[in-house]
């Protein structure tokens, strides 16, 4: 018998099944609901494993089953196709990143400056994409694997997502944080590309998360901010030092 692929540990089932649409708070709910939610909440959360390593090629039910311990039939009761479940995957990969950066946004203090907001957007994508999440690992590797047809949904959260990041950036712009000669579509992409590329060639050997969030963080910063304000900040330091 082959070896059951051993479990990340990144995803939840709780989370998963709020996002598959479960009903986890509510005490009546009957219990062959909830049985079937907590079975559904499995089989995504170890098709995400499955798609975040294999990807959407390599990506086999017998597989998914196995680590979610059911038999392979019974994937069909909750899914109609192996296509069904991976759109799910990768639509909750983008919708889960999206309610992390707003929550997180949300518990900011009102004053928070606008640069120290998108350090936050930094650390959210990081942390959620390599530490947290194998939906976002799976829905940020295979973005480009999958046909049009499944991105649909995924698609559409990615511009909600990205709307976020617009409104961080335009905020910047407005209080003087950012460097004016940019271009802030050409930015947004450059910096969501750098980040989203972290889970192709990150792993633990090359680093703490925390060590990439702190680099990736300064480098966005001294980015965005230009080789203006890189030149303040020296002349500042020197003047202190003097």
């Amino acid at each position: 018998m082959p070896k059951k692929p051993a479990a990340t540990g990144r995803t939840t089932t709780a989370r998963a099944a709020r996002s598959a649409g479960a009903r986890t708070d509510d005490a009546p709910t009957a219990t062959k609901e909830s049985k079937s939610a907590r079975t559904r909440a499995r089989i995504l959360d170890a098709a995400a494993n499955v798609l975040s390593r294999r990807g959407f090629a390599g990506t086999r039910l017998s597989e998914v089953a196995e680590q979610a311990e059911l038999q392979a039939p019974a994937i069909y009761y909750y899914f109609p196709s192996r296509e069904d479940l991976i759109e799910e995957v990768m639509w909750v990969g983008i919708a889960e990143m999206r309610a992390q950066l707003e929550e997180r946004l949300g518990e900011l203090d009102d004053g928070t400056p606008p640069m120290e907001k998108i350090m936050v957007a930094v650390e959210s994508h990081l942390r959620h994409a390599l530490e947290i999440s194998d939906y976002a690992t799976a829905s940020i590797r295979n973005a480009g694997q999958l046909p049009d047809a499944l991105r649909k949904r995924q698609l559409a959260e990615e511009v909600k997502y990205g709307e976020v990041w617009r409104r961080l950036l335009t905020d910047a712009v407005r209080e003087g944080d950012l460097n004016p000669e940019l271009d802030l579509y050409v930015a947004h992409m450059l910096v969501i590309g750098a980040l989203s590329w972290a889970v192709e060639w990150w792993s633990p050997r090359r680093g703490s998360v925390d060590l990439i969030v702190a680099n990736a963080q300064d480098f966005v910063r001294a980015g965005l901010r230009g080789h203006d304000a890189a030149a303040g900040s020296t002349e500042t330091g020197a003047a202190e030092a003097g």
